[in-house]
């Protein structure tokens, strides 16, 4: 019996039906293709089938396509803006079996392929260009179908490599930001130090502060800021500290220590100067639209890093940065966001450092719809957590779950007992959504619900009531 496949992108295309109404022209709708070596005939007629399916499905709904299933593949459709459709299409995972006659087959697993997560992914996909370029009609105003075609080509051709399909799950579904609660103190000396900030440097729109992936504040829409909060800590940190880790590595000399003093401190641009004494080199600052007081409101991003703690300063575009300002900003930024680092840091270990002696035989996830707030230890470092794993058929009964609650508007719970005597429990209730894996083979349902009423008093005391 061969091994279990896993999910695969097929294809993902993005076509406009308004551009190619006639026999001949059916090239013309066609906005980006992948992958680029299809051929043209192929790509025609998947397009044209995704068209017969959509004009099927609305004469029995108001509803749009949302999916099709078939043996070996599922295909997510998303209507992104009016006549733009974004289609994906991943491989259902296949096994190869051995009858008893000697007879070889195949038995696809339509099960792991769950429509809501891979239906998040897609939106994902299509937000996170629109963070980068603005919307579709948005660049067509400015441009022609050339540009757009351009546009997309040269975004998606390198985004559908980062992605990792096979790897999605529940989490993809709630695409959360994890917050980092502070005391009242510290939290108004960030406030006091973004609102001197903006008062000191009139072209900073919007700022963001955060401290390890974790937002503190924000004055970007929640939209807005869960996409940024993405890109932040899926793309721009990573790419960042491996960097870093590369130049340490190269580099045998110790790091600079700066000397004490009001001016000492670790803080440097991550986009922007790279050095501050290169006057020459104003380093990539990427362009960014933001939906927070305007429609495609174009911004510069400015991230600017000390120890543990980022900024993101959201510049306008019609006033870009110039290394002069940056130079101000540096001024300003190092020392004060070095020595709030320095003070979130001692706060965060002591607060991480308690209760972590022993691994707990459990692992949570809770979301808020209302605050997209997102607080879970599934996806952990496997070293330290060695003593309760979550295996991928887990994962996808919690995001069935997920549908399920999904679906019933009123608030619910689910419990259930898995083959390999795990425990897993769902929660909805009033906008806010737990679920929890528990690794105790001897207990009883009534057991597991005290434990369960534990942990919510527990982690998400005066923030999750349950009954």
């Amino acid at each position: 019996m061969g091994s279990k496949t896993l999910i695969n992108l097929v294809n993902f295309f993005i076509f406009n039906s308004e551009y190619g109404p006639r026999e001949g022209e059916e090239e013309k709708k066609i906005m980006f293709y992948f992958p680029k070596d299809t051929d043209i005939d192929s790509k025609i007629k998947n397009v044209g089938l995704c068209e017969a399916l959509i004009k099927f499905a609305e004469t029995f709904s108001d509803k749009p396509c949302e999916s099709l299933h078939t043996m070996k593949t599922r295909q997510l459709f998303l209507e992104a803006e009016k006549d733009f459709w974004v289609i994906m299409t991943v491989s259902i995972p296949v096994t190869e079996k051995v009858s008893k006659d000697g007879i070889t087959y195949n038995e696809y697993h339509e099960e792991d392929v769950q429509d809501s997560v891979f239906e998040a992914v897609l939106r994902q996909s299509y937000r996170m260009f629109t963070l980068f370029n603005g919307t579709f009609t948005s660049i067509l105003s400015r441009t022609d179908v050339n540009g757009l075609q351009q546009r997309l080509d040269h975004f998606f051709s390198r985004y559908l490599l980062t992605l990792k399909v096979e790897q999605s799950d529940i989490l993809d579904v709630f695409n959360g930001i994890h917050f980092l609660p502070l005391d009242k103190n510290t939290y108004l000396r960030i406030q006091c130090f973004i609102n001197q900030l903006e008062a000191n440097f009139p072209t900073v729109k919007y700022t963001t502060f955060l401290y390890s992936d974790q937002l503190v504040w924000s004055g970007l829409e929640q939209d807005d800021m869960r996409i940024i909060y993405r890109y932040l800590t899926t793309s721009l940190f990573p790419n960042y500290m491996e960097q870093e880790l590369h130049a340490a590595v190269g580099n045998s000399t110790k790091p600079a220590i700066p000397l004490l003093g009001v001016s000492a401190h670790y803080g440097k641009f991550i986009t922007g100067p790279p050095n501050m004494k290169d006057t020459e080199k104003m380093g990539k600052i990427p362009r960014v639209y933001v939906n927070t007081e305007r429609p495609n409101e174009d911004t510069l991003l400015l991230v600017y890093k000390a120890l543990s703690a980022s900024v993101c300063l959201f510049i306008r575009a019609s006033n870009p940065p110039t290394f002069d300002l940056c130079q101000k900003l540096d001024t300003f930024l190092g020392p004060q966001l070095t020595a709030l680092a320095s003070d979130i840091g001692e706060q965060y270990s002591k607060r991480t450092g308690l209760g972590n002696l022993a691994e707990p035989q459990y692992r949570y996830i809770y979301f808020n719809h209302m605050n997209l707030a997102q607080k879970t230890t599934v996806h952990t470092d496997s070293k330290k957590s060695a003593n309760i794993h979550i295996p991928p058929e887990t994962l996808k009964l919690l995001g069935d779950i997920n549908s399920d609650l999904t679906w019933n508007d009123e608030n619910g719970e689910t419990v259930m007992k898995t083959l390999t005597d795990c425990w897993v429990v769902g929660k909805k209730s009033d906008q806010r959504e737990f679920y929890v894996v528990l690794n105790q083979k001897n207990a009883n349902l009534i057991e597991i619900n005290e434990e369960v009423k534990r942990l919510c008093a527990t982690h998400f005391n005066s923030i999750f009531f349950l009954e």
